[in-house]
């Protein structure tokens, strides 16, 4: 895609002033990490960061993906796409929690409007009673 071009290949869209997102394989990402650690000489990371145009949040974040297994071992040469999937049991796990917070809602709802319904139904009773009292004798 040219400079010029907007994200259907039309030249001169709306987005043609704007620059590409950057994306990095996830070799690139290894390597990074990797040679940032050994940097040891001074200054040697920031013009490790100057010359990649990275910002140490990268390597930081990067380092964290790789030490939490979510930069797999075998490196596809693609860049990552989007979040990492996350196991079975979490997402079963969070969808039951979800399922619960419903339900409690549900629960606390029917028992407000059953406390309701009782409110209701001794008033009618009251006036029920109260207007029974006041009914004149049979004349």
């Amino acid at each position: 895609m040219s400079v010029g071009q907007a994200g259907g290949g039309q030249p001169g869209g709306p987005r043609a002033g704007q620059p590409k997102r950057r994306t990095f394989s996830i070799d690139y990402k290894l390597a990074m990490v990797e040679a940032y650690d050994t940097a040891a000489e001074p200054g040697a990371k920031g013009a490790l960061l100057r010359r990649e145009g990275l910002y140490d949040s990268h390597i930081s974040s990067w380092r964290t993906a790789r030490n939490a297994g979510r930069l797999g071992a075998v490196s596809s040469g693609r860049p990552a796409a989007g979040k990492p999937e996350r196991p079975a049991a979490e997402l079963e796990n969070e969808r039951l929690r979800k399922k619960v917070a419903r339900l409690e809602a549900t629960v606390e709802r029917q028992d407000a409007a059953l406390v309701i319904v009782k409110k209701a139904h001794a008033l009618l009773e009251m006036l029920s009673e109260s207007a029974d009292s006041r009914m004149p004798s049979g004349r």
